[in-house]
């Protein structure tokens, strides 16, 4: 089995496991699974932005500005995401 035929085996094997996964969880478990994803992708925003500064090339600097981009994006989204769920949790004020 060649380099590539590995990793695309294992590409399609994890986007079945986290299919799979995903579909497992139940609705109270989301708004914690939410906030533990997005920690995940703030690591990846950390790891993008060391590669995009790296200048070896310029398809290295291209994909680390998007996968900044695209994290930054999941990042700020599920932390709205997460916001909202939670308010509808707060006492409402009279």
């Amino acid at each position: 089995m060649s380099g590539a035929e590995y990793l695309l085996f294992i590409l399609m094997l994890s986007i079945f496991l986290g299919f799979e996964l995903i579909n497992k969880v139940p609705a109270t478990l989301h708004t914690p699974l939410m906030s533990g994803a997005n920690a995940i992708s703030g690591i990846t925003v950390v790891g993008a932005v060391a590669l995009a500064g790296t200048g070896n090339e310029n398809a290295a600097m291209w994909l680390g500005v998007g996968a900044v981009t695209l994290a930054s994006i999941n990042v700020v989204g599920g932390y709205m995401v997460t916001d909202r769920m939670l308010s509808f949790f707060k006492k409402k004020e009279d």
